[in-house]
């Protein structure tokens, strides 16, 4: 499903040149659960925003499902990430001025979902991840676990088939953590593709395939 070749990314700080990626090389088929580990600075942020199309390499090519999406347009890259990717970060990201149902709602907005198709998915996600009685709620009125719920639900609004988490625990309590984490997998057990960065290596350690990364490089790929 995924296939990097080569992938170089680098960035220029001052005058320093920063090698972010080096020569990546990874294969991911679909319906894996890979977990992405190594020390501040070593890459692995930079690999997930490759692979969610938030950034382009300098160098390699990356093919998804069998396309080559290296070169493509941001117009072309925007309906790819909204048809094949979901995200949850860290920090949720969600519209501060918008309800909870609207940040769901609001990837299904922008791709021009119907108005009744949109309320069908709206409301089984608002039920699935109990937020029913939150859904009028504004980000500042919802705990952080409400919040990182939401933002997952937002991710699976479009049905994408892969979801990327950039330490999706990492702004919550351990017990709501683990909740969140059970969420997660539960999309992976229900057939999605999921790839997670995280510095914690016991929650690194529960996916079925862990990749290590340091200065830029993928310095080990261990599987269950």
């Amino acid at each position: 499903m995924i296939q990097l070749t080569g992938i170089q990314r680098s960035y220029r700080v001052g005058d320093e040149t920063v090698h972010a990626l080096r020569g990546v090389d990874l294969s991911i088929q679909a319906g894996e659960y890979v977990s992405i580990m190594g020390p501040s600075g070593s890459g692995k942020s930079s690999l997930l925003n490759i692979l969610g199309l938030l950034d382009r390499p300098n160098a390699g090519r990356y093919t998804l499902d069998n396309r080559d999406v290296t070169g493509l347009s941001d117009d072309e890259l925007a309906r790819v990430r909204r048809e094949k990717i979901g995200f949850v970060f860290q920090f949720f990201h969600l519209v501060p001025r918008l309800t909870a149902a609207e940040n769901i709602a609001l990837p299904m907005v922008l791709a021009g979902v119907e108005p009744a198709e949109r309320q069908r998915r709206l409301a089984t996600l608002l039920a699935q991840y109990g937020l029913e009685n939150r859904a009028g709620h504004r980000p500042d009125q919802l705990s952080g676990g409400q919040c990182q719920r939401v933002a997952i639900a937002r991710a699976m609004s479009m049905q994408p088939p892969v979801i990327l988490a950039d330490e999706p625990t990492g702004n919550l309590d351990r017990h709501t953590g683990q909740e969140v984490i059970a969420l997660l997998e539960g999309l992976h057990a229900a057939g999605g593709t999921l790839i997670m960065v995280t510095h914690d290596l016991e929650l690194g350690g529960r996916a079925q395939r862990r990749l290590r990364m340091v200065d830029g490089q993928l310095v080990s790929d261990e599987r269950s």
